[in-house]
């Protein structure tokens, strides 16, 4: 696995210390420890999770503005775990209404060491942080409508969504509201998926 993970961020272009590609090591694991129990990701097999989730989490790293982001609806801490090991400068809300999904992401917070990451069980809708964000993330949404309509008391003024897509639907952005601009859409290399994967930053 290891050396799978070093090609990886190779061919991606990554660069992280041993230290990081061991938590990151460490939560594949764990996932697939939890996997069995939970049921969290259909993914089975881990080395296709190196690919599937960390990987494709990591390639937004680059793109993040500021130091204050949220993961909305991270499910077992995706993207937010990877990013969360990739950035410990940065500190990561990870947001999710289910339980089960939040007690991996305490457990993989202890187990890793991260001390830059915050669980959050709450419903977007109604969860009111104290202080707004640089960035809003999430690769949960169907679609950029239902994310801004969920998300838009998240960000600071300043701040910005980060939609995590497969493939690019130009008929995505009609239906967003006027206030919304997009600022960039970015197709990102994950080596060895196939399949399109975009990322998509608005304002």
């Amino acid at each position: 696995m290891k050396a799978k993970l070093d090609r990886l961020l190779t061919q991606a272009n990554l660069q992280l210390n041993d230290q990081q590609k061991q938590q990151l090591l460490d939560l594949v694991n764990l996932l697939n420890k939890w996997n069995k129990a939970y049921n969290l990701t259909s993914v089975r097999d881990p080395q296709e999770m190196l690919v599937k989730h960390i990987l494709d989490s990591l390639v937004v790293s680059p793109y993040l503005q500021g130091e204050y982001f949220i993961d909305v609806g991270t499910g077992p801490g995706l993207p937010g775990l990877p990013l969360a090991i990739a950035n410990p400068n940065k500190h990561f809300v990870l947001l999710d209404s289910l339980g089960k999904r939040i007690s991996f992401v305490r457990n993989a917070m202890r187990e890793l060491g991260l001390n830059n990451v915050t669980p959050i069980l709450s419903r977007v809708e109604e969860y009111q942080p104290d202080e707004k964000f640089d960035g809003v993330l999430s690769r949960a949404f169907a679609s950029l409508k239902d994310m801004t309509d969920w998300c838009h008391h998240l960000p600071k003024e300043s701040g910005y969504f980060y939609a995590l897509k497969g493939i690019y639907h130009s008929e995505e952005i009609q239906q967003l509201d006027d206030k919304y601009t997009i600022k960039q859409i970015i197709p990102l290399q994950v080596p060895e998926l196939v399949g399109e994967r975009h990322l998509i930053i608005l304002q």
